[in-house]
């Protein structure tokens, strides 16, 4: 899901980022029904405990960023959120064509994924583009500002896409994290098995102390490294002070 970070390191064209209207989040949306008929099998499979959902504002725009242990994240954040999350996906969720691909199209894309091109060399940019576009609807956007799942169950070093996006909207960044869904599905692949998984929110962050210096390197350096302590404190992971895609390609 995200800019500077997400289900993938990603990349799409400043076209692609229109291609996909925001849904809608009224009560006979299909954010709305997708929740009422998945949300309480997805309860009793994961019997996520939720903390901390107070510190999402109940309206305007909001960033949420957090740890990303394994694929199912992206199915459980939308699901504990009273508001719709959008986020950047793979387009890959959302092009097959059997019934498999065309379900998790429908799911992924209803709960609030913008399908997204992984190849190209402008995605960066057009990420940020998607994400201020959110942010500007006054909605909720979701990032993982790793960039990727972490190899190892360890917190990585966060990619400064969340700081530029804070400072550009002036939305403020509500830290969460997800703890215990690695163990459901080791490894990101397969049918995750039943369990417990816990969400925890933190108080949300503003930072409009930085404002007009969305392009200050220390400044994202520094904001991103902010979220990502407070990250590191409300999941209890150990901190790796290296990108996540540098380790896995080690």
């Amino acid at each position: 899901m995200c800019v500077g970070g997400g289900p993938a390191s990603i990349v799409l064209t400043c076209t692609d980022s229109h291609r996909y209207p925001l849904a809608s989040e009224g009560p006979l949306s299909r954010f709305a029904l997708i929740k009422a008929v998945l949300g309480p099998v997805m309860r009793l499979m994961f019997r996520p405990r939720v903390e901390g959902a107070e510190h999402i504002p109940g309206n305007g725009p909001v960033i949420l960023a957090g740890n990303h242990l394994t694929f199912i994240d992206s199915m459980i954040l939308p699901l504990v959120c009273d508001r719709q999350v959008f986020f950047i996906g793979k387009d890959e969720y959302v092009t097959g064509k059997t019934l498999k691909g065309r379900l998790m199209a429908w799911f992924f894309t209803g709960v609030g994924m913008i399908p997204v091109d992984r190849d190209g060399g402008r995605g960066g940019v057009a990420a940020l583009m998607t994400g201020r576009r959110v942010l500007e609807d006054g909605r909720v956007f979701g990032i993982y500002p790793e960039g990727t799942r972490s190899p190892d169950g360890r917190l990585y070093r966060g990619r400064t896409g969340i700081a530029r996006l804070t400072l550009m909207t002036g939305a403020p960044v509500v830290p969460f994290a997800m703890i215990g869904t690695d163990k459901l599905q080791p490894g990101g692949a397969g049918m995750p098995r039943p369990g417990r998984v816990t969400v925890r929110f933190g108080e949300a962050m503003e930072f409009s102390r930085y404002e007009g210096m969305d392009r200050d390197r220390y400044v994202l350096r520094a904001v991103t490294d902010s979220v990502m302590a407070e990250v590191m404190r409300l999941s209890g992971q150990e901190y790796v002070d290296m990108y996540a895609t540098k380790a896995k390609a080690a």
